[in-house]
């Protein structure tokens, strides 16, 4: 994987098969509307947030308590002046158990510094899934719409 890529990681007490779970529930901690199923290899969904944020993803890695792989298809993000910055990028978690823990690694391949989006989009990335992600995992309840960023 490129180093540059946006990635962060948590671990929860939670197994590797309970975080799986909560990763492919993706409506219970990401906000704004999904459509398709998120929870199957090769299935198609896409995620809008209101006029700011529209991404078609292909479910290209399905390997349960491991690893889910996302590929973006289609990208339209109107906060910032290349809106297609996302074509061809991958959003990973991986899954790995460490000690008595799960930790969570989530990569946005692709998602670079020299991209116009990446300061927004980290921090976007960084609450959704430090916060609203393992507050599903941990807790069983997402925050999705704790904060609503551009970005998100």
């Amino acid at each position: 994987m490129n180093d540059q890529s946006l990635t962060t990681s948590f671990t929860v007490d939670q197994s590797p098969q309970e975080v799986f779970a909560a990763i492919n529930n993706v409506r219970g901690w990401w906000s704004g509307e999904i459509d398709g199923r998120t929870d199957k290899l090769g299935e198609v969904f896409t995620y809008r947030y209101k006029d700011v944020h529209r991404t078609t993803q292909t479910i290209t890695e399905f390997v349960p308590g491991k690893k889910v792989v996302w590929h973006v298809t289609d990208a339209e993000l109107n906060f910032v002046k290349d809106k297609t910055e996302w074509n061809g990028t991958d959003i990973v978690f991986e899954i790995a158990k460490k000690g008595d823990q799960t930790e969570v690694r989530f990569t946005h391949v692709g998602l670079v510094p020299a991209f116009e989006c990446y300061g927004g989009c980290s921090g976007a990335w960084g609450s959704i899934i430090n916060d609203s992600l393992r507050s599903l995992i941990t807790q069983g309840k997402g925050q999705p719409f704790a904060k609503e960023t551009a970005a998100a």
